[in-house]
């Protein structure tokens, strides 16, 4: 069954989304172009604002090609993006620190999101003792 994401793009201009069969993540693009000098923070606007399936939140990760293209990193690692943020003014950034001086220029593809459901709620019980097996703790499969 398909979901059905309402999308409000903020520019005309603006390249429009597209699946495709390969992979499962949608590319999301830079809707001004902005320029960071090393060592800088900034906030990449995104152009669109969504409404997200009732039960479901969006993953926004960078582009395996983010940072040799751009030479920016995202600086939480990975954007959640809940489905209450859903007003017609709830836009999408993505915050990143420059590396180097750059420049993405507009409908330059920087980073990709995918939906997925949330956590079901959870109850936490407190015990003395674990009965599964011991894998050897952090680091412990080796590195190669």
């Amino acid at each position: 069954m398909t979901k059905e994401i309402l999308v409000r793009y903020v520019h005309d201009s603006m390249t429009r989304f597209e699946m495709t069969d390969i992979g499962d993540w949608c590319d999301l693009r830079a809707s001004e172009t902005v320029k960071l000098e090393k060592g800088e923070f900034g906030l990449i606007p995104l152009g669109v604002a969504m409404k997200l399936p009732d039960g479901y939140e969006a993953h926004v990760a960078p582009r395996s090609s983010t940072f040799k293209n751009f030479g920016v990193i995202q600086t939480n690692g990975i954007g959640i993006i809940d489905n209450s943020y859903q007003g017609n003014d709830d836009l999408w950034f993505m915050p990143v620190f420059a590396l180097r001086d750059t420049e993405i220029c507009e409908n330059d593809r920087v980073c990709q999101f995918r939906i997925v459901k949330k956590q079901p709620k959870l109850g936490f019980v407190e015990v003395n003792k674990l009965d599964g097996k011991n894998r050897g703790g952090h680091g412990s499969t080796g590195v190669q």
